[in-house]
């Protein structure tokens, strides 16, 4: 079922609150797939349609995908399961290092996840401007 990003429900908006690991899906090289387990967490009201904020490492290879995309960003998705409910986030990601954006991204997850991360000089923040929003929650 989709949604606006922008202005979700409050039924699917309070299940982007809760705890719950996700996946972030980024494109290799070769155009497959490259699934991986994420905190996220999603913005609505940032950005023109909100943004959702993955916080890692310069180097991982989902960061790598990201940036082989280039100025343009790249289509990637977010998506968290609990049993029947499921959202989904879609948007452009670019991979942002300003020490403001970081720290900001990472203040955003220890307010979702309920613990602040170990520093770490590498850590970048990819971020999605969301165009599209779908699920059951």
């Amino acid at each position: 079922m989709a949604t606006d990003p922008g202005n979700p429900d409050p039924t699917y908006l309070a299940f982007w609150r809760e705890r719950h690991v996700s996946t972030l899906t980024t494109p290799r090289a070769d155009g497959t797939p490259h699934v991986v387990a994420v905190g996220v967490t999603y913005d609505p009201e940032g950005g023109e349609r909100g943004i959702a904020r993955v916080i890692t490492n310069r180097h991982s290879r989902k960061a790598v995908n990201v940036l082989a995309a280039g100025a343009d960003g790249a289509r990637v998705a977010v998506c968290q399961v609990d049993r029947r409910r499921w959202a989904t986030l879609e948007g452009v990601a670019r991979v942002r290092t300003e020490p403001e954006a970081v720290a900001d991204a990472v203040e955003r997850y220890a307010a979702r996840y309920g613990r602040t991360p170990s520093p770490n000089p590498d850590r970048v923040v990819i971020e999605i401007a969301l165009t599209r929003a779908m699920g059951r929650a």
